[in-house]
């Protein structure tokens, strides 16, 4: 097996994006993105995925708003921890849960 690590969808099925599209989007609003009838009339994972898998432009498209919607969630800007002005004290981040 090839490593590929310019290829952000590497080892992610299309189910997976289905799937992950679907709980932060929702059908309706995928279906605004893409203009894709198995969005919009009885939407289902398995329907969509026999769709998507026929038809190499829609398969792009779906890939592209799966790349869209994951990568503006990891760019949104960090916070950052401050010390407090009064003290001048050094003061530890809080640990990431």
């Amino acid at each position: 097996m090839t490593v590929q690590k310019n290829n952000p969808l590497h080892g992610l099925t299309l189910q997976h994006i289905v799937e992950t599209l679907v709980e932060k989007l929702g059908w309706e609003r995928m279906h605004e993105q893409v203009k894709i009838n198995c969005f919009k009339s009885d939407p289902s994972v398995k329907s969509s995925l026999k769709f998507l898998r026929k038809t190499p432009w829609a398969r792009a498209k779906v890939e592209e708003l799966y790349l869209y919607t994951t990568r503006s969630k990891s760019s949104s800007p960090k916070k950052t921890v401050q010390a407090p002005a009064s003290t001048g004290e050094f003061v530890w981040p809080e640990p990431k849960k």
